[in-house]
C-alpha cells in the first residue's frame, strides 16, 4: 500500500464522492487530481473504507423524469405497529418499489407510518401498480394515500461529508 491519504485529502474525496464519481474513463484518476493523490492512494483508500463498511455499494442517481418517469408517487400506509418491520420489509423487496421505509406517526394530522416510492410512466399505471401491489400482500384494507410528484427541486444521492471550510469537531 502506498502512502496513505492525508485527513484532509480524505476528507476531499469524501466530498468529492458524494458528488459522483467524474465521467471519465478512469474516473479515480480524475479524484485523485483533484485531492493531490495517486490512483492508487484513492484507490486504496477507497477499498479501506469498504473493508471498514462505511458503505454498501457505489451506484449512480439517474435522472428518471429525463427517461420519461414521469409519474412518481409516494404511497404512505398506515401499518399496525407490531406488523411494521414484517411488511416494511415485504414490501421493500416488491417489484416496482424503489424505496421502503418507516417513519414515525406524527398524529393527529398524520396517521401514516411507512412510506414506499414508486416510479412509472404514466399516472394510471402506477395507481393499477399500487392497487395490484396492495391487493397482492392484503394490504388494501389499511389506510393509506398515494401522492404524486408534481415538481422536482432537487435529485442527488446522499452528502454526509461537512460543507468545504465547514469546521468540525473532533
Amino acid at each position: 500500500m502506498q502512502n496513505p491519504l492525508s485527513e484532509q485529502q480524505a476528507l476531499a474525496l469524501r466530498r468529492a464522492l458524494e458528488t459522483g464519481l467524474p465521467l471519465t474513463p478512469r474516473p479515480f484518476q480524475a479524484l485523485a487530481e483533484q485531492i493531490e493523490a495517486s490512483e492508487q492512494q484513492v484507490l486504496d483508500h477507497v477499498q479501506q473504507w469498504h473493508e471498514q463498511g462505511l458503505f454498501r455499494r457505489v451506484g449512480l442517481v439517474v435522472n428518471h423524469r429525463a427517461l420519461g418517469f414521469t409519474a412518481n408517487a409516494m404511497l404512505v400506509l398506515d401499518v399496525p405497529d407490531a406488523l411494521v418491520d414484517e411488511v416494511g420489509r415485504r414490501l421493500g423487496q416488491a417489484a416496482g418499489i424503489s424505496l421502503c421505509y418507516q417513519r414515525p406517526r406524527r398524529l393527529p394530522q398524520w396517521q401514516y407510518n411507512l412510506f414506499c416510492m414508486i416510479h412509472g410512466r404514466q399516472r394510471e399505471r402506477v395507481e393499477a401498480q399500487v392497487q395490484a401491489l396492495l391487493a397482492q400482500h392484503l394490504l388494501d384494507d389499511l389506510p393509506h394515500q398515494l401522492l404524486f410528484s408534481t415538481h422536482l427541486f432537487k435529485q442527488c444521492g446522499g452528502r454526509f461529508a461537512p460543507p468545504a471550510g465547514a469546521r468540525t469537531h473532533g
